[in-house]
């Protein structure tokens, strides 16, 4: 279990495999999961010859259960901090869903020779809610309803998820993974009910409109045209817009997990842009 501990006390979980002489990767999961969810990509890129890392974020996964810091801010501050204890430089960071708003936040934030590209797949930027600049936005219903559930029945809530929209095992004709669901399941619950309530608002109220024009650095969206979380019409095609140096790559019927659903497709894509 490696684990560091932040400025205000929380230990945080991490991954890093590989030479540490090689340019690193930083993966950055999504809402309610953990650096599991990256598995998979995470053996792909560290055969290819990087040095992977991947964390939990606070409140996630095997990190403490924090009932305080469960915000952009603070989650884009514990990246730094890791990012100094394991001194990457150069890094790709790639973070999807609420992992992507974390992604563009620590980017925009980050210290000189620190990043060198980013990779926002099905993310949240600018801003899930509907707003007055964002009309075509989620109304905050759907994020009460989010909270109501999690209140109600999280173990209940967090396996209607996976087995319906997360993966678009809810479509005729759908090829349903019964170990994705299993395993977006044990992920979700090993992390605590306070951060993951908390951070609703966090991945749908956050917006990242600045942190996307201070971006310089290249920074490829991933989105699956289906994705029925993550509508791309209110995200990647308004972050697109917003990005100095962005490139937007959309994959049509597919769904928000498409980086679990088709690896093969999607890691082939990571890896031309990292390398290119």
């Amino acid at each position: 279990m490696a684990m560091f501990t932040t400025r205000d006390g929380t230990r945080i979980f991490y991954k890093d495999w590989g030479s540490k002489e090689a340019q690193p990767i930083m993966f950055h999961h999504g809402w309610p999961l953990s650096a599991d969810d990256w598995d998979n990509q995470m053996l792909f890129f560290l055969d290819k010859g990087y040095r992977v890392v991947a964390h939990d974020r606070r409140g996630h996964g095997r990190s403490d259960q924090t009932d305080t810091g469960n915000e952009m801010d603070t989650y884009a501050a514990d990246v730094a901090e890791l990012a100094d204890e394991l001194n990457l430089k150069n890094a790709i960071h790639v973070g999807h869903s609420t992992g992507g708003g974390e992604v563009i936040r620590y980017v925009a934030r980050s210290k000189p020779g620190r990043v060198s590209k980013a990779v926002l797949i099905g993310a949240v930027p600018p801003i899930m809610l509907a707003t007055p600049e964002y009309p075509g936005g989620l109304p905050m219903d759907v994020f009460d309803g989010f909270r109501q559930a999690l209140l109600r029945n999280r173990a209940q809530f967090f396996l209607e998820i996976p087995t319906g929209p997360f993966y678009g095992f809810n479509r005729e004709g759908a090829e349903v993974s019964e170990g994705l669901i299993r395993n977006w399941w044990r992920q979700g619950m090993m992390g605590g009910a306070k951060a993951h309530y908390d951070c609703i608002a966090a991945f749908s109220e956050t917006d990242f409109t600045a942190d996307l024009r201070a971006v310089s650095v290249p920074v490829l969206l991933m989105h699956g045209e289906d994705d029925q979380v993550v509508p791309i019409e209110a995200s990647a095609r308004k972050a697109i817009e917003l990005l100095p140096n962005g490139t937007l790559k959309t994959y049509p019927g597919l769904s928000h997990g498409l980086f679990a659903t088709h690896p093969e497709l999607i890691n082939a894509d990571l890896l031309a842009f990292i390398a290119g």
